[in-house]
């Protein structure tokens, strides 16, 4: 017969290995949060080396309770698959281009409107004013926005000189698939582009698919599309952010003070970052020169003539709905008076 003495003991070891349980289950690996993300960066570039440096310092700070996961160089396919395996809980985020991000979220592309930034310095005052805002209309559309970068700016690359816009016409040029406003610029000038995911240029140019591009120093030389190519129109077409994006439902299921740690650390990751994304872009423009890249330069009428053809793409897009009017405004009303008060002419 179990004596009553013996029945307490029995159940206070019962407690204490079911507290003891419960503590190893809470305090495992298997609790951790692992965010799963792709990105179109290749691996061993800068961005990527940045990312994981993030990564480590928050698994570190939050003791292995958040891990992030990359997945680059497009292994996890297109945007639209991105999106469909962040929907589907395959992913939890992605690197994104502000084109990438239009789809659902026509003003995430505004900094991309074209030839409407000429130099870093009004990209940094616009950027003070306004990355709040877009960070804010992304996360209406449950995305949680960690950082904006500085992709850089994108040039026109050809296997002819092209200095004037005619000399466009004929051209076999590429835009990126869902990009309707960098389409939009170019059908302004009465040019047919050819849409394409990032992946398939390579190959669209070494077939002869593709003879034009536009694309960021680094990225040209990161997907070999200077090997096709022979000349640089040095003229900014648009400037480029990256976009580092968490589907909102996978960031709340961290815990707050973790989420804290989350967004600390990759805010100062993408501050590093434009630092050093400018630098990058600066060697390999001085790297495509050493390749034998010739560099165009028009001329300053034709560059006014550039400006003002996207200027009625600009137009065209605001008119279809694709962009916020007030957006563009305030936008265009931030760079004015930066040019006010440092030179450099009007933005229109």
């Amino acid at each position: 017969m179990i004596t009553s003495s013996r029945r307490r003991g029995t159940s206070r070891l019962t407690v204490m290995l079911t507290a003891t349980l419960l503590l190893m289950a809470l305090s495992s690996p298997a609790a951790a949060t692992t965010l799963k993300i792709a990105t179109l960066a290749p691996d061993g570039t800068s961005w990527m080396k940045m990312m994981r440096q993030g990564a480590g310092e928050i698994s570190e700070r939050t003791g292995g309770r958040v891990k992030l996961k990359f997945y680059p160089g497009g292994v996890m396919g297109n945007t639209g698959s991105v999106l469909q395996k962040m929907r589907i809980g395959q992913l939890q985020g992605g690197a994104f281009t502000g084109s990438d991000l239009s789809q659902l979220y026509p003003d995430a592309q505004l900094y991309s409107m074209p030839l409407v930034f000429r130099t870093y310095e009004e990209v940094d005052y616009v950027r003070q004013r306004m990355d709040a805002t877009l960070k804010k209309g992304l996360a209406d559309h449950g995305m949680v926005v960690l950082g904006i970068s500085d992709g850089g700016f994108a040039y026109i690359m050809s296997e002819k000189p092209l200095r004037t816009l005619g000399d466009l016409k004929g051209q076999k040029v590429w835009t990126p698939e869902g990009d309707v406003l960098t389409a939009a610029m170019f059908e302004s000038a009465g040019i047919s582009p050819i849409p394409l995911p990032v992946a398939d240029v390579y190959t669209g140019l070494q077939t002869g698919l593709l003879d034009t591009v536009a694309g960021i120093p680094t990225g040209i030389i990161a997907f070999q599309w200077y090997t096709s190519v022979t000349y640089l129109t040095d003229v900014p077409l648009m400037f480029l952010s990256g976009m580092l994006t968490i589907d909102s439902k996978a960031f709340g299921r961290i815990k707050a003070g973790d989420q804290e740690i989350v967004r600390a650390v990759m805010g100062d990751i993408f501050s590093k970052l434009d630092e050093v994304n400018r630098a990058d872009n600066e060697s390999a423009r001085a790297a495509l020169q050493n390749q034998g890249i010739e560099f165009v330069q028009p001329d300053a009428a034709e560059r006014d003539n550039w400006e003002w053809i996207a200027k009625q793409g600009r137009e065209q897009l605001i008119s279809r709905a694709k962009y916020t009017p007030a957006l563009v405004d305030e936008m265009l009303g931030h760079i004015r008076a930066y040019r006010s008060r440092h030179g450099g002419g009007d933005s229109e």
